[in-house]
Formats: C-alpha cells, sequence, structure tokens
C-alpha cells in the first residue's frame, strides 16, 4: 500500500511507493536508437492484450480495440479508503495513499504519438478522457484527477509505446489549491478568459487559434518551448465541455506537439490536463500544458521555487509558428 506524508515545511502530501522501484524500464535515452530489451514484447502493442489486466474501458473500431483503459499494474494510488490523517509524532505527519491509477493507451502504434493522431482520433482521446473524469468524480473518495502524457524517458515514461496516465486522488495538490487561490484573485472575471483576449490582441506569444482554442506559450513561461492550450469556452471541468470543444482540443494539442517535434524534434516532454477538483463550483478555466524536457531542474530551482527560463516566450513562440505543421 502506498502511502501519504506530509512535508511541515510547505504543507504538500509526498507519496511513498516502494512497489514502483520495481516497474521495468524498457525505453532507451533518445540519443539511443535501440530500446534497452528489444526482444522483450511490448504490453501495448496489439497481440500482447494478456501481458495487462482486462480493461477498465475500451474503445473499438472494425472489430479491434482503438483505445484502452488499464489499471496501472505498479500504482501509486490505489484502494478505496477514505482520506484519512494519521499523526506518527510531532511531525510526522501520514495517510493512505487510496485512489485510483489507470493508464491510457490512446493509439495501437508503437511508433506513434500524440502528434501522429487523425482529427477523429484526436477527439476521441478527449471523449475517453472526459468519460474517465466523469467515472472518478463518481467515486466517493477522489477529490481531484490528473491526467498526463509522459513522452520519453527524461519526462518519465517507463514504457515506449505512447500512453498517459490518470491518478484519481483522495485529495487537492498544493499546485491546485495555489491555482484555485489565482483564479479567485484576479477581479476582472476569469484570469485565462482575459489572459487569451489579450494575447490574441499582442499576438507575440500565439502559436495558432481559431474560434475554439487558443494555443500560447504563456508570458510568464518558467521552460523553453513551454506552451498552454485554452479552450475559449469558459468551463471549469473538462467534463463541462460539449463535444465540439473536445474535439477542438485534441486537435489542437496534436498540432501542438506536431510543432514542437517540427522545430526540434523527438524531444520527451510532459503534457498535463489541469481541470477543476471534483464538484469544484469556484472559479477555475480548465486548459493544458506542455512541457519540454530541455534543461534540467537546478538547485536555484530546487532551493527556492524560482524557474529561470532561458527562451523568451515570445521567442519560441515566433520559432513554433514558422514551422510547417502537416498533421
Amino acid at each position: 500500500m502506498s502511502q501519504l506524508r506530509l512535508n511541515p515545511l510547505t504543507g504538500r502530501w509526498v507519496t511513498i511507493v516502494a512497489e514502483r522501484a520495481q516497474r521495468p524500464s524498457d525505453f532507451a535515452p533518445r540519443a539511443a536508437d535501440d530500446e534497452s530489451d528489444p526482444d522483450r514484447p511490448c504490453p501495448f502493442c496489439p497481440g500482447n492484450e494478456e501481458s495487462t489486466a482486462s480493461a477498465l474501458e475500451s474503445l473499438d473500431e472494425g472489430g479491434s480495440w482503438k483505445m484502452r483503459v488499464l489499471p496501472n499494474l505498479y500504482p501509486a494510488f490505489s484502494g478505496s479508503e477514505p482520506f484519512s490523517v494519521h499523526h506518527l509524532g510531532p511531525v510526522h505527519v501520514a495517510a493512505e495513499a487510496s485512489g485510483i491509477h489507470e493508464v491510457f493507451v490512446f493509439t495501437r502504434e508503437h511508433l506513434g504519438g500524440v502528434q501522429t493522431l487523425s482529427d477523429a482520433d484526436a477527439a476521441d482521446l478527449m471523449r475517453v478522457l472526459q468519460h474517465r473524469f466523469t467515472e472518478h468524480a463518481a467515486a466517493p473518495n477522489l477529490r481531484f484527477t490528473q491526467a498526463i502524457i509522459n513522452h520519453g524517458r527524461e519526462a518519465g515514461a517507463s514504457l515506449a509505446h505512447p500512453h498517459g496516465q490518470l491518478l484519481g486522488l483522495p485529495f487537492v495538490p498544493g499546485e491546485v489549491l495555489e491555482e484555485q487561490r489565482g483564479f479567485s484573485r484576479f477581479e476582472g472575471g476569469c484570469i485565462l478568459c482575459a489572459t487569451v483576449e489579450a494575447e490574441l490582441v499582442d499576438g507575440k506569444r500565439v502559436v495558432f487559434s481559431n474560434d475554439d482554442v487558443v494555443c500560447i506559450c504563456p508570458f510568464w513561461s518558467g521552460s523553453p518551448f513551454e506552451m498552454m492550450v485554452i479552450p475559449r469556452r469558459h468551463d471549469l471541468h473538462l467534463t463541462d465541455s460539449d463535444d465540439t470543444t473536445l474535439a477542438a482540443m485534441g486537435i489542437a494539442i496534436r498540432d501542438a506537439v506536431a510543432h514542437l517535434h517540427q522545430a526540434i524534434g523527438d524531444l520527451a516532454y510532459n503534457l498535463v490536463f489541469r481541470t477543476a477538483p471534483h464538484h469544484y463550483t469556484g472559479a477555475f478555466h480548465w486548459y493544458v500544458s506542455i512541457f519540454p524536457k530541455l534543461v534540467t531542474t537546478a538547485g536555484f530551482e530546487r532551493g527556492t521555487g524560482v524557474l529561470i527560463n532561458i527562451m523568451p516566450p515570445e521567442v519560441a513562440a515566433e520559432y513554433l509558428r514558422d514551422v510547417a505543421v502537416h498533421a
């Protein structure tokens, strides 16, 4: 069983998961051409379904699966216990890391990726996510769900086959609580709606936009080529969005990653879906962030929490705009 431990200096939880040290690592460093164990069958490829637990959800097409959601074999969060804090001493505070940890295999292609999805597949990716978020929201012990896609070993992917993860948590993480406070403090309406309008007027940091979505390198980018994909329709939760917005967001996420691939190559990145906590009714606006892994977090950043970005977002956006993308 995983365990949550509270850092009393920051008030944030840390998850201790000894079992995840047993995870396989079949993804060689990006500088290498081959996987570290090329003879080991990929558990996410068609024909190897017996290597995984039974699918929690499957999107089928033409008699075969197109996308699958699976239980993670090495979960960081598991169990249905309610969130309960235990004081183990004057400074040691712990809780059970109950929750849900799922793997989302969004393509059958081992050498595919977000940037290779068709318009229809990109829309389906978002619809599957919406359904999983709805399922998580119905679990009485879950307060927040984090969906991510880690691409590349440097970004945390332990398997080469493109996939995402959904982690249902029994608490709201500190990062999300800080964003909630940021939305609440802004007096001009929604801070992201205002950001979209300001960036469209300025234009310098816009990578691309349409009637439904805007993709920007945010003014406050903490790392080179960081991007935000923001739906122009104001919805707190991903689950609140209609099919048009979901499809537009899926295609925009695909295109944003394609811009990165065209501009820089096959780099590692983290793709993070940020939506309001389940049942939250305050100020929020869901969005997606893309964090390319081009630099290392060093001592100053660790010590202060202040990021140093050597690539101004205005320069990054111009560079990304200039590449031709044919999805």
